[in-house]
């Protein structure tokens, strides 16, 4: 497993590793984060497969039927993550899993180490930023393992100056740094109100009884403004399930459609929006996508750290589920302090939905006030 920061040379490992293994071994497969990552990084990337082959041992890659035939005979099948059942019964000599800390169902490497069953030395190589989850936890205390670890610093011969000066100063120091740039697995944060165990990752209940979208707007959109968050979250019984997490930086109106077709998509039963920066013209700016939304403002009347303690009571209790793969939503409600200088924008909508779903009125509305 090599475990290192953006720009190590991961992927590029992970391709030279597949293209020798596929001279002498018949069956070498892939398994990515996504259906995408899996053709636009692993395959078709500029550090993938394609790329680093030479013409004689170039693969053709057949996207309709998932795989590439080697010019040795060899065949690699292309899986996702996402779908772990279709890894189920499914046979491997040599396996590359790339970005396994990004999967959002640790259920796929579980199948996948069950077909990990042929020839006379099934091994798989594993390529990944190190996300802070138990798989990954688990794989490095493998005795079994071979952990490789890297920083960015290591291939900045081969890194655009542009990334090193701005993106790679940008987040020197930080916490997000020691991840992505030294490639360092983070342990819980002293005064951060989550531990990254009390977060357990499941499946969406088949009923889930509510379902709302919460925003929580940046008051600016430029390069340097903060994200907007936005998170759909639902409640069946008395858990709580963060269902997406659609933040990002967006217009105006670019977050406006992205939660109005996340209402539709889930078919939520309102949206809620902290009017603390934008006042009444997040409601002006949703109804112009979709003037019939339901929709409710809120408004902070405390700290953060007030208004998320009951909610990361919630995770302490173990009713707070993640049905999917947040890293960034987590990284944000494991490493933000009341010290902290910059804004939990995902993890505040976070806090928003789960409010609106599971805290009482007369507990709710001491935390924050509803406009009717």
């Amino acid at each position: 497993m090599i475990i290192a920061g953006r720009g190590f040379g991961k992927t590029r490992t992970g391709a030279e590793q597949v293209r020798v293994w596929a001279q002498d071994y018949p069956l070498v497969n892939l398994i990515g984060a996504t259906a995408d990552d899996a053709r636009d990084i692993m395959i078709e990337g500029e550090s993938g497969i394609l790329a680093i082959c030479p013409d004689d041992e170039r693969p053709k890659y057949l996207p309709s039927k998932r795989r590439l035939e080697w010019p040795s005979g060899a065949k690699s099948l292309i899986f996702t993550a996402d779908e772990p059942e279709r890894l189920r019964g499914k046979q491997h000599m040599k396996l590359w899993a790339d970005e396994l800390g990004a999967w959002r169902y640790a259920e796929a490497w579980d199948q996948a180490m069950f077909g990990l069953r042929l020839g006379d030395n099934p091994q798989c190589i594993v390529t990944t930023t190190p996300k802070p989850r138990r798989i990954i936890r688990d794989l490095v205390a493998d005795p079994d393992a071979v952990i490789v670890r890297g920083s960015t610093y290591e291939n900045r011969d081969n890194l655009a100056p542009a990334f090193l000066s701005k993106i790679v100063k940008k987040y020197e120091g930080t916490t997000l740094g020691r991840q992505e740039l030294h490639g360092e697995i983070l342990t819980d944060i002293p005064g951060a109100l989550w531990q990254r165990h009390r977060i357990i990752h499941a499946e969406a209940p088949e009923e889930i009884r509510r379902i709302v979208v919460a925003i929580d707007p940046a008051v600016t959109n430029t390069e340097d403004s903060d994200e907007t968050g936005i998170i759909v979250a639902g409640t069946e019984a008395d858990q709580f399930y963060v269902l997406e997490d659609l933040s990002g930086r967006y217009t105006p109106e670019g977050w406006a459609r992205q939660a109005v077709a996340a209402y539709h998509r889930w078919e939520a039963d309102r949206i809620v929006g902290e009017v603390n920066n934008g006042g009444d013209m997040i409601e002006s700016v949703l109804r112009q996508v979709d003037k019939n939304i339901s929709y409710t403002s809120v408004r902070a009347s405390r700290g953060k750290a007030v208004r998320a303690e009951p909610i990361a009571a919630l995770y302490e209790q173990g009713r707070g589920y993640h049905c999917g793969s947040f890293d960034a939503l987590e990284d944000q409600m494991c490493s933000w302090t009341t010290e902290a200088d910059w804004s939990p924008d995902r993890m505040d909508a976070m806090v928003w939905a789960a409010t609106e779903l599971m805290l009482e009125p007369e507990i709710s509305t001491d935390v924050w006030a509803v406009e009717l």
